[in-house]
């Protein structure tokens, strides 16, 4: 069984190696291993020489041609991705990688489909920015409204999914719309999402953060449109058990 570990990247130089050295540290579930895709956004800091001189064991890099957005980047990383499920990870350390675990965990006992991070679960309100803490509290309430879920944290960076699952899904967003693309589609197609509760030490503006008031914008968008397509995402069929599998 293997996790595909996906870490999009635009200019992180700072912190692309610290992140990957903690994700390469992660002990995952017995018998479990994991493949790193790291995608560069066509980083312009020094992140691109840097990866190019990296050699990391189970690591596959892919450059971008050009700045393609985030959503992009994620899209690139699931084409890549072989394992069982795919997770997705910033560039940066506003996440913990050792969380990867508990939502494997999680997505074990489960047998879910899609586990996500939550950054507020267990009381947690770890935000630099007011409008920040807001937008995705308006965002998340949206999305539950719309699809009749009950997820606290719509718009953690932190998602696991199954990979087939994902290649089920027909994503196409190409900024950070893809993050509320992904759980309105996963929602329309009937599939459940667990949360679990994750670290979080935001960024401001001045260390990098890139994401602004315009793509929450954007997002909510994206959420109402994803919501009244006309054509209803259709669930993959579910991953054969294995002999040996309850």
């Amino acid at each position: 069984m293997k996790l595909s570990i996906i870490i999009c990247a635009y200019n992180e130089r700072d912190t692309i190696k610290q992140v990957l050295d903690k994700i390469l540290q992660v002990e995952l579930a017995a018998g479990w291993e994991k493949e790193v895709i790291i995608v560069d956004n066509f980083s312009t800091d020094g992140t691109r020489e840097l990866l190019q001189s990296l050699s990391a064991p189970s690591t596959t890099t892919v450059f971008h041609p050009r700045n393609l957005g985030k959503g992009t980047s994620i899209r690139t990383g699931i084409a890549h991705a072989t394992g069982d499920y795919a997770v997705i990870h910033d560039a940066d350390l506003e996440y913990d990688p050792a969380d990867l675990a508990k939502l494997l965990q999680r997505a074990i006992e489960l047998d879910a489909d899609a586990v996500f991070g939550s950054r507020v679960l267990g009381g947690q309100r770890s935000y630099e920015y007011a409008h920040a803490y807001l937008g995705i509290r308006m965002l998340t309430l949206v999305t539950n409204v719309l699809c009749g879920s009950r997820l606290t944290d719509v718009g953690v960076a932190t998602k696991m999914v199954r990979t087939s699952v994902l290649n089920s899904l027909g994503l196409s967003g190409t900024g950070f719309d893809l993050d509320f693309e992904l759980p309105v589609k996963l929602l329309r197609a009937g599939y459940t999402i667990h949360e679990v509760p994750v670290y979080y030490s935001p960024r401001t503006y001045e260390e990098g953060k890139k994401i602004r008031i315009r793509d929450g914008i954007e997002s909510l968008w994206v959420i109402v449109r994803e919501r009244f397509k006309r054509n209803r995402p259709v669930a993959a069929p579910s991953a054969p058990r294995s002999p040996a599998e309850p």
